[in-house]
């Protein structure tokens, strides 16, 4: 199947993010890369702020795809880190960011800016893959059969 791709933006506290996701559907969902426009007002410090952007992506990405807290009728079954589902090295999309710098406006913070935007732009990239609105996260095959009947 072709790479299918979704788009979202937010704006939390200050910085907006805009995000395209490129998708694939295959037994599981993947995101390939990821492309993010930030707008955080003035940039003081170019480094530190798509480092929050891209922090904020990964983790977005894996709370869409994988994160889930496992429970039986009493207690948490997933209580360690090797039983918590999360994206591995490899599986870490490629991200681009670009900054739009507005010296004339105050600093923003960038802080978790991109992390909503992107399970958004996955989740629509998706429905264009699949013509499924995921309805739950993560966006596992189980998922994504209930959000379809």
């Amino acid at each position: 199947p072709s790479p299918r791709a979704g788009c979202a933006r937010y704006k939390n506290s200050g910085a907006w993010a805009a995000v395209v996701a490129e998708v694939e559907a295959r037994e599981r969902i993947f995101c390939r890369r990821l492309w993010i426009a930030g707008d955080v007002g003035e940039v003081v410090n170019p480094d530190g702020v798509m480092n929050q952007y891209e922090g904020g992506a990964i983790h977005g990405t894996s709370v869409a795809l994988l994160e889930q807290v496992a429970f039986d009728r009493r207690t948490v079954t997933s209580d360690t880190w090797e039983s918590y589902p999360i994206l591995r090295f490899s599986e870490v999309p490629k991200v681009e960011i670009v900054l739009i710098d507005r010296p004339d406006q105050p600093f923003l913070g960038s802080g978790e800016a991109s992390m909503a935007p992107t399970i958004a732009a996955i989740a629509g990239g998706i429905f264009e893959a699949l013509g499924v609105r995921p309805r739950a996260l993560p966006f596992t095959p189980d998922n994504l059969a209930k959000a379809e009947a």
